[in-house]
C-alpha cells in the first residue's frame, strides 16, 4: 500500500492539474465564481431560520444559524464528494486507456476539487464564528487541522469507493441518492440531537450515525469554542482508517481489471 501512494505521489503534478482544470471550468464566465459554492448553503440556512423562528418562537436564530450552517456545509462536501465520485472513472476513462497510472488519482482530483470549496465554507463559518463570539474561540481551532485531514481522507474514500461500485453496478449512484435523502433526516443537521430525547431513537441517531462524530469535531471549536471530546476523534480516525484502507486496497486490487468494464 505504501509503495502505491508513492505512485499517487509521483503524479502529484497531473492530478493538480485535473483538479485546476476541473475548478476552471465550474466557474468559467460566472459572476460570482467560488461564491456558488456558499450560495446553496447560506440561502438554505435563511430559509430554514426564517421558517423555524415562525414556528419556534423561542429559538434564537444566532445560534440556530452557524449550527445549521455547519452542518450543511459538511453535509454538501460528504454527499457531493461521493456523488461526483460515482462517474469520477467513466470522466476519466481516456486517461486511464492511455496510462497505466494509479486509480486513485481520479477520485482523489473529485475530493480536492470539493475540499477547495469546503475550505472556502470554512473560512466564512470562521469569520462568522469570531463575529459572534469574538476572539475567544480561535484557540480551540488548532483541533480543526486534524479534523480537515480525517475529512479529506474520509472525501477521498468516499468518492474511490463509490466510483468503483458504479463502475461493476451503475445503479449506484441512484442508490446513494436514495440512501442520501434518508440519511440526511437521521443526522441532527437541522435539528439538534438533545432535540431527541434520551430513548432509542436518540441513541439511535446519536451513536449509531457515521456522520455525528464528524460533526461534533467541526461545530465544537467553531461554534462553542471548545476541543470536540477525544472519543469523536476516536470514532471518526477510525472510521476514517477503515473506509481508507478499503478504498486503497480496492484500487491496488481492481488496478488492471476495471479498464474492462468502462
Amino acid at each position: 500500500m505504501l509503495s502505491y501512494f508513492e505512485r499517487v505521489w509521483a503524479c502529484r503534478y497531473f492530478w493538480l492539474s485535473l483538479v485546476q482544470i476541473d475548478l476552471r471550468a465550474r466557474y468559467r464566465r460566472s459572476l460570482l465564481g467560488v461564491g456558488w459554492s456558499l450560495v446553496r448553503p447560506a440561502m438554505f440556512t435563511l430559509i430554514l431560520c426564517v421558517v423555524f423562528h415562525k414556528l419556534f418562537r423561542r429559538m434564537d436564530v444566532w445560534s440556530y444559524a452557524p449550527y445549521l450552517l455547519s452542518g450543511l456545509t459538511l453535509w454538501d462536501f460528504l454527499t457531493t464528494a461521493t456523488r461526483q465520485g460515482c462517474q469520477c472513472f467513466f470522466q476519466a476513462e481516456s486517461y486511464i486507456r492511455q496510462h497505466p497510472s494509479p486509480l486513485a488519482i481520479f477520485p482523489l482530483r473529485t475530493a480536492l476539487t470539493e475540499t477547495f470549496h469546503f475550505s472556502v465554507a470554512l473560512s466564512v463559518m470562521m469569520a462568522f464564528s469570531i463575529f459572534l463570539h469574538g476572539l475567544v474561540v480561535v484557540w480551540a481551532w488548532w483541533s480543526l487541522i486534524p479534523t480537515f485531514v480525517l475529512l479529506v481522507l474520509l472525501a477521498w474514500s468516499l468518492a474511490t469507493l463509490s466510483g468503483m461500485m458504479n463502475v461493476f453496478f451503475q445503479d449506484t449512484q441512484h442508490l446513494c441518492d436514495m440512501a442520501f435523502q434518508i440519511l440526511f433526516y437521521a443526522t441532527p443537521i437541522i435539528y439538534y440531537a438533545s432535540d431527541l430525547g434520551t430513548g432509542r431513537l436518540g441513541w439511535l441517531m446519536t451513536h449509531c450515525n457515521p456522520v455525528v462524530p464528524f460533526l461534533e469535531l467541526l461545530r465544537e471549536p467553531l461554534l462553542h469554542g471548545r476541543v470536540a471530546s477525544f472519543n469523536s476523534f476516536v470514532v471518526a480516525g477510525l472510521l476514517t482508517m477503515v473506509l481508507t484502507t478499503a478504498a486503497a486496497g480496492a484500487c491496488a486490487r481492481l488496478q488492471k481489471q476495471i479498464i474492462f468494464h468502462l
